[in-house]
């Protein structure tokens, strides 16, 4: 690829060499970057953030937060839906072991009245929770001002 755009950048000047240096820099990766809070004495946060990286082809930074129940009182996760970690994406909470994909499916719908999803304790077989072949079946709870509904199911 490099090499093309040198060769077009050779063989081209003015308005042309505009569009070649415009083209050779939609190529770039433009990933987004998201900030995960979590306990710092938690591994599996940081097995899960790999995961969130991957699937949602984004930067994910580890924050410490030295109170997380305070953090997600602010973010208004309800109680029994917390997990050991929250990240904020695009202006909704997301809470605990929740899949890439599903991720991907929220920022896509943008559903009326949800303002996050969430995966509730810490599932085996989660992302971040894996253990040999062990799987236990969860949800993706969805939460906001107009209650709580199930958005993902996983067996």
């Amino acid at each position: 690829m490099i090499g093309k755009i040198a060769t077009a950048l050779k063989e081209t000047t003015g308005a042309g060499l505009l569009l070649v240096s415009l083209a050779a820099c939609s190529t770039a990766s433009h990933a987004a970057t998201y900030t995960m809070y979590r306990d710092a004495g938690c591994g599996c946060c940081l097995k899960w953030a790999e995961h969130a990286e991957t699937g949602l082809d984004a930067k994910v930074i580890s924050e410490d937060a030295p109170d997380m129940q305070a953090l997600k009182d602010l973010h208004n996760v309800p109680r029994e839906l917390r997990s050991c970690h929250t990240m904020i994406v695009e202006g909704y909470v997301i809470e605990g072991h929740v899949p890439a994909e599903t991720i991907k499916k929220l920022l896509s719908e943008r559903p009326a009245g949800v303002t996050g999803i969430a995966v509730p304790g810490m599932p085996v077989g989660s992302p971040g929770m894996e253990y040999r072949n062990m799987k236990q079946p969860y949800q993706v709870i969805a939460f906001g001002p107009s209650g709580q509904s199930i958005f993902a199911r996983y067996n």
